[in-house]
């Protein structure tokens, strides 16, 4: 099965959470148990690798992050740009240098904060932190950003977090003060054998992952480095990596569907499919979605600078549209055909996306994208035609609506 850097975060995020439970079930660990010092680490040695993984690949990677020019396309040929993207696109050259700039040390410096104490630990949480949000408002990359922010927490101590908890009698803050007080008495009492249980997961665990970490570490040192790739069949420790490389034009697939019994008819009228995020209809408000995904259109924004031999899934797609799958046409903000006959044959056209600029002509005709035919995607297809193609694959057939 093929997991995305996010998914495989998300796994590592998930599986790091299971050891922050103080394990009230074993009846006999006390309730008071706070959250191993191995899992807090664990968490810091993720965003650690998270970020400086990014950094590297970078670096590594497109010669536009060493002239300090990938900010320049970044915005235009992000996967799903936002309205902010829109205008940031603009901003002056040395804006963009600035960011990039501010970016390496984000990603190259500022992960070695984890280890320099707990102020420089803690200054590493909140530039993470704020570093992410940044990414949020300048782009819809989906719930990563926000996944990124999970382990960026564990660089605060109960006093820096004290101040988001309320003081009243009973409340989460007293409760902890009155366990630290008595820690500071020396009133704890022995362990119980279930808590030395947890004790023993946790410093097992410790040892799992600096185990897991060694090809990891290897990688992260390798001027072959790989992005996004887990070396254990259960993706407990990974190694990450984003945007090591930045396209330099805006490329879209703008799949058409016409009623026309014959494709190549100069009279065809073919209609455009509208998908609810990716840039089409060039009077169409770039949108706001974050945490939220629309994996569709992602994936179509990666299919657009491939070939659809490389991503056949586009066909299997033209299929469901040329049925009017329902389930399929969920997924759309827009059918052409809505209330009418499916279409006879559908097409991939081939375009390139450009930003308008604000307060040009194509901007006061309401324009957020100007667009250049390059030619064919794909090549127009029908229900009849695809059968063989479907039958050689294992897909079933498309059944019409």
């Amino acid at each position: 099965m093929h997991f995305s850097g996010w998914e495989s975060q998300l796994l590592e995020t998930g599986f790091l959470a299971i050891f922050l439970c103080p394990l009230w079930t074993l009846s006999r660990v006390a309730k008071d148990t706070p959250p191993s010092f191995i899992v807090i680490w664990a968490y810091r040695w993720l965003i650690f690798r998270i970020m400086l993984g990014a950094g590297m690949i970078k670096i590594r990677g497109d010669r536009c992050w060493k002239d300090l020019t990938c900010m320049n396309y970044h915005y235009e040929t992000q996967p799903v740009p936002n309205p902010v993207a829109y205008f940031m696109h603009r901003t002056p050259w040395w804006f963009h240098a600035f960011e990039t700039l501010f970016n390496h040390f984000i990603e190259l410096v500022v992960p070695f904060f984890v280890f320099l104490g707990r102020r420089m630990c803690m200054a590493h949480g909140i530039l993470q932190i704020l570093f992410q949000v940044l990414l949020i408002i300048s782009g819809n990359l989906s719930f990563l950003n926000w996944l990124t922010i999970v382990p960026s927490i564990a660089c605060f101590d109960d006093a820096s977090l004290g101040i988001l908890f309320g003081s009243s009698k009973g409340s989460l803050k007293t409760h902890v003060l009155k366990i630290q007080t008595k820690e500071a008495a020396g009133k704890v009492g022995s362990l119980q054998y279930g808590s030395y249980i947890r004790k023993a997961v946790n410093v097992a665990l410790g040892a799992l992952i600096i185990f897991l970490s060694i090809p990891v570490v290897l990688n992260l040192i390798s001027s072959r480095q790989i992005m996004n790739t887990s070396y254990n069949p259960l993706r407990i420790v990974n190694t990450y990596g984003a945007f090591g490389s930045i396209t330099k034009e805006r490329t879209e697939v703008i799949i058409q569907g016409t009623s026309s019994s014959d494709p190549n008819d100069p009279a065809a009228v073919w209609e455009e499919y509208e998908f609810k995020c990716k840039p089409g209809n060039l009077q169409r408000r770039p949108c706001l979605i974050s945490p939220y995904h629309y994996r569709l259109d992602w994936l179509m924004w990666f299919a657009a600078f491939q070939t659809y031999e490389q991503n056949e899934w586009v066909i299997h797609l033209a299929g469901k549209l040329l049925a009017n799958e329902k389930e399929t046409l969920s997924l759309l903000a827009f059918n052409p055909f809505v209330d009418k006959a499916p279409p006879k044959w559908v097409r991939g056209e081939h375009f390139r996306y450009k930003f308008s600029r604000p307060g040009g002509q194509h901007a006061r005709q309401q324009k957020w994208w100007i667009r250049k035919r390059l030619g064919p995607y794909f090549p127009p297809v029908n229900l009849k035609g695809l059968k063989k193609f479907f039958k050689a694959r294992n897909w079933p057939d498309p059944k019409q609506n």
